[in-house]
């Protein structure tokens, strides 16, 4: 079961990984509509647009990565005052009552939203460049899947809490800086 919740992991975090190239793309998209804005005086018909998806797409597929490196926000008051086989229960209970039902509802009504502009070749409307967003709409139904694939290892991972009383660790990837200034 470990190295079934680990082989998940893996996978969320090189999906958080590769997506995470979009701040890359985004931020130099970005400085070059600025320098052609402003100091050529010719902006371009296509950079809000590609700066909107770029966002999107990171947003929509570092979800699961975050989720696999447990720093999704989360008020615990007094979940962190709990034993880890009472935190099991606790968000195996909340990954079926909510978690399940908005991620399977992200992934259907996603994947009517991608079919429907895939059907339609639908265009940005937004901008006069009027690119193509149907390959970006696809991306919605795709970070529900990845959810639910992500959720499945989190249930394991709450079900192992509960039976040992300890939590299965992460594989680690990125640090916050604090941590690693004090570790």
């Amino acid at each position: 079961m470990k190295s079934f919740i680990h082989a998940i992991e893996s996978f969320s975090i090189w999906i958080g990984r590769s997506f995470g190239w979009c701040i890359l793309i985004l931020t130099l998209s970005v400085a070059y509509e600025v320098f052609v804005r402003y100091v050529l005086n010719a902006p371009t018909v296509w950079a809000f647009d590609m700066m909107v998806q770029m966002y999107g797409a990171l947003f929509l597929m570092a979800g699961p990565y975050a989720l696999a490196q447990d720093t999704h926000v989360r008020a615990d008051v007094i979940y962190r005052f709990l034993q880890p086989c009472w935190q099991g229960r606790l968000d195996l209970l909340l990954y079926i009552i909510f978690f399940f039902p908005g991620m399977l509802a992200l992934f259907w009504f996603g994947w009517e939203i991608a079919s429907d502009s895939w059907r339609y070749k639908e265009v940005s409307w937004n901008s006069p460049a009027r690119i193509q967003i149907y390959f970006f709409k696809t991306l919605i139904p795709m970070a529900g899947a990845l959810f639910i694939i992500q959720g499945i290892a989190e249930c394991m991972r709450c079900y192992l809490a509960i039976k040992n009383n300890a939590w299965l660790p992460r594989l680690e990837d990125a640090q916050e800086t604090e941590n690693i200034l004090k570790g």
